[in-house]
């Protein structure tokens, strides 16, 4: 593993650097959507990050991007490439959200996607996802295996593995994911990124009213605190048919200010969830020095067990109904994992049985229950999963019931802030001795953004992770990087 960071045209390889890079013209969008798409084409090979590459129609974005740049335009993202997750709309391309099948192509952007676009960002492409998001890995007969790019032995995670695994190899700085269990913070942490999830209805789910019946959320992924900041800035807002609409925030200046002192309840015992749970000693150890870290800066940090109740219950029934809607709409149903057929089968009971609309009256009370801990605490800190990264293949075979025991085992942590629809924010908290990422999660009550990416930055300041770059799969079959020569 090597701790250099690649530095292709100057080091351009953070969202930040690029938009300031781009403003002053130092470089042009042409040029940065070029080596992206070297990148790209380069690993596909080895880590197959993307379903979809919009290589022409990005150039003639990009060059759009510079005619504005020249003419004294300015925008939050204005020539820079991202990518995004294929369970959006983006015109022009179809949205399989990891199915095989032929899907046809989407007559306009999701709402997610036209803010990204407002805000001037090139739409590189659209990442890999396990099918309809349902899996902490991300592989499928519809587009392979996507690998990490700390080591192709292991996933990034899921399901917005390709998302992470593209920022992590450097070949966008950014992207954007989906989070109904903790899909945006699982990748993030199993590949040294930034993963905020934030509130629910923060960013447009459009064209759904509300996504997998309001567990599901979609937030950015980035190698730092405050280029997921930007990003998330950038594309929150609501539309007129949104469910949830919640007030502003501007988590840009909070990446750029003190947190003050906080008090912070550690917790490492997970939800119940009728499966049997093991936390890692090397995510143990790694979650603690955080807390540890973070006493350092002269916040107070105090070991509780949280009251989560019978969270697992009203999760359940939403997530499998979440899976029945969406697998009504594929072209061809019968070439779905039996595993996803079998949960939409469980989907469709349960709604049925009247268990979902249970589910959705279940949670005020819950957030009432769990949000108690927020008159005496600032923010909750935990593992974001309960083990390091998972091999590829770790659930490829098993049957479905096997396969939720093995994902909640190994990813315990991060799904109750979905049903409550709060935000969190999931850091880099260390390496095993074998090299692999592992990350922490900073939890908050509705609205709590702010504090949240307030305190994951100066944690960064203090860290600094944001300067080591994996030197396997990603890097190593990345000509622009091992040549130095972008």
């Amino acid at each position: 593993m090597k701790a250099e960071r690649p530095d292709g045209l100057g080091g351009l390889d953070r969202l930040g650097d690029q938009v300031r890079a781009l403003a002053s013209g130092d470089v042009t969008s042409r040029q940065l959507v070029e080596r992206s798409l070297r990148r790209i084409a380069a690993t596909q090979p080895t880590l197959n990050a993307f379903r979809r590459v919009r290589a022409e129609a990005a150039l003639e974005e990009a060059d759009e991007a510079d005619r504005l740049l020249a003419a004294g335009e300015r925008r939050p993202l204005l020539g820079v490439p991202v990518a995004v997750k294929d369970d959006m709309d983006v015109a022009g391309e179809p949205t399989a959200f990891g199915c095989p099948g032929d899907f046809p192509p989407q007559d306009a952007d999701s709402e997610a996607v036209r803010r990204l676009r407002a805000a001037g960002a090139v739409i590189i492409g659209k990442t890999n996802t396990p099918e309809l998001g349902q899996w902490p890995v991300t592989d499928g007969p519809a587009f392979g295996v996507t690998r990490n790019p700390w080591s192709p032995e292991h996933t990034p995670g899921g399901s917005s593995g390709g998302s992470a695994a593209a920022v992590a190899a450097g070949l966008v700085a950014g992207a954007l994911g989906s989070d109904g269990a903790g899909s945006v913070r699982i990748p993030a942490a199993w590949t040294h990124l930034v993963g905020i999830k934030p509130q629910r209805g923060r960013i447009s789910t459009w064209p759904e009213r509300e996504a997998f019946h309001g567990i599901t959320v979609h937030g950015p992924l980035a190698r730092t605190v405050a280029d997921a900041a930007l990003l998330l800035q950038a594309v929150s807002g609501s539309h007129a048919g949104d469910v949830h609409r919640p007030r502003a925030v501007d988590v840009e200046a909070a990446a750029r200010r003190e947190p003050g002192r906080l008090r912070i309840a550690l917790s490492l015992r997970p939800a119940f969830a009728a499966v049997r749970h093991w936390l890692s000693p090397a995510v143990r150890e790694a979650t603690v020095r955080t807390a540890e870290r973070l006493e350092a800066l002269g916040h107070e940090v105090v070991e509780e067990e949280i009251a989560y109740g019978p969270i697992g219950l009203t999760f359940l029934p939403r997530a499998m109904a979440g899976v029945r809607d969406l697998a009504l709409q594929v072209p061809d149903p019968a070439l779905l994992d039996p595993r996803t057929r079998a949960t939409a089968r469980s989907g469709r009971l349960l709604d049925a049985a009247g268990l979902l609309r249970l589910a959705r009256a279940a949670e005020a009370p819950l957030r009432r229950r769990v949000g108690e801990m927020f008159g005496r605490y600032d923010v909750l800190l935990t593992p974001t999963t309960a083990v390091p990264p998972l091999r590829t293949g770790d659930l490829a075979g098993l049957n479905t019931r096997d396969t939720d025991a093995a994902m909640t085992a190994a990813c315990p942590y991060a799904w109750p802030w979905n049903v409550l629809g709060w935000p969190g924010v999931s850091v880099p908290s260390g390496f095993t001795e074998g090299g692999l990422p592992m990350g922490a999660q900073l939890l908050g009550p509705a609205g709590g953004e702010p504090v949240l990416v307030s305190l994951a930055a100066q944690l960064e300041a203090e860290r600094r992770w944001d300067e080591r770059w994996p030197g396997g799969a990603g890097r190593a079959a990345d000509p622009v990087s091992a040549g130095r020569a972008a």
